[in-house]
Parts: C-alpha cells; structure tokens; sequence
C-alpha cells in the first residue's frame, strides 16, 4: 500500500489510518451524492454511466486496486507498462502524470499483501452477494406480483437500476476500501 497520495502534483500522507478511513468516507459520500442527484434528475435514465465513470475515476486516482495509481497495490501483479513517448501536455498541465516506478520499486504484492487482498475480496464480496440476493429476490417478487410495489413512490424499474449501480459500485470499490479501512498505521521510512 502506498502511503501518500498524489493529487494534482500535491502529495498527500496517508500513511495514518484516520486520514484513510477519512478518505473512504468521501468518496463514498460523494458517489453517494452523484448518484442521488443522477436520480433526481433523470430517474436514471442515459445518466448510469456518468457514476460509472466517478466510480472509475476514483479507483484510478485514490483507490487504487484495480488499476495503477491510488493508494492500494495493482492487484494484478503485473508489471506497469512502459511508454517511450512523453505524457500528453494537458495530463502535465493540469499535473495528473504520475511518473513510472523505477526498475528496482516493488511493484509485486508480497504473501501478507496476498493474504490481506483475498481476505478483503472475500469479506466485500459475501456484502455483495448478499445485496445482490436482495435485488434478485425484489425482482422475482415483482414479476410475480407486481402490486406488491403499488406503495413505492418511483417506478420499480428506477429501483432496480439504483440498487444494480450500487452492487456495481460496491463490486468495484469494496475490496479497495476494506483494504484502506482495516490497515493500521503505517511507519515512516
């Protein structure tokens, strides 16, 4: 795990558990907050992809995980992969570009990393499963009667795409928060 964060050319220590757990709380009430607006004002309809982007955007640039960037560990194992041509002048503007690790950084998860990664994969998605058991039993209910949802105050179909998007969201941040979540403090070099 990477203990400071750069964000637009500033870097951040993040090396203490507080500011971590700080830093999962906004960015979950900040996807929170988009989609809530993304629902309000267009009751899903062509604007799911915008908070799949957000979602993107903030494993690339805090999370990490899944891609290379962010405070966890690619959990591919694999190495970064190398440019000879130089960064785009608007990434170097707007100070995005994040320089190559050096031949000798580590870029490999070590066995405790491993171990924490598949604990942290195992505990979101058994969360996941079961919000997913949810969604899957309100959508057999309501094809099998659909007054059951008579009391709802927005169509179920407006339901089922919030409740998709969020198991969506969960799947794609989850591992990475409980990661950032449960590590302890870490000393500084």
């Amino acid at each position: 795990m990477n203990a400071e964060l750069v964000f637009f050319g500033k870097r951040v220590d993040m090396a203490q558990r507080h500011r971590r757990r700080i830093l999962v709380i906004a960015i979950y009430a900040a996807l929170a907050v988009l989609m809530a607006c993304l629902w309000r004002f267009t009751q899903w309809h062509g604007s799911g992809i915008w908070a799949f982007w957000a979602v993107m955007l903030a494993c690339r640039f805090f999370l990490g995980g899944y891609y290379a960037g962010g405070l966890v560990k690619p959990f591919s194992n694999k190495a970064p992969r190398r440019t000879e041509q130089a960064p785009p002048l608007l990434m170097l503007k707007l100070r995005i570009y994040r320089p190559l690790p050096a031949e000798g950084e580590p870029y490999r998860n070590d066995e405790r990393e491993l171990r924490q990664r598949d604990h942290a994969h195992y505990a979101a998605y058994q969360t996941l499963g079961g919000a997913l058991a949810v969604v899957w039993l309100l959508a057999s209910i309501r094809n099998d009667s659909p007054k059951v949802f008579d009391w709802l105050t927005m169509p179920s179909d407006e339901l089922f795409c919030g409740l998709t998007m969020i198991a969506l969201t969960l799947f794609l941040t989850l591992p990475q928060a409980i990661l950032l979540w449960s590590e302890p403090d870490m000393e500084a070099d």
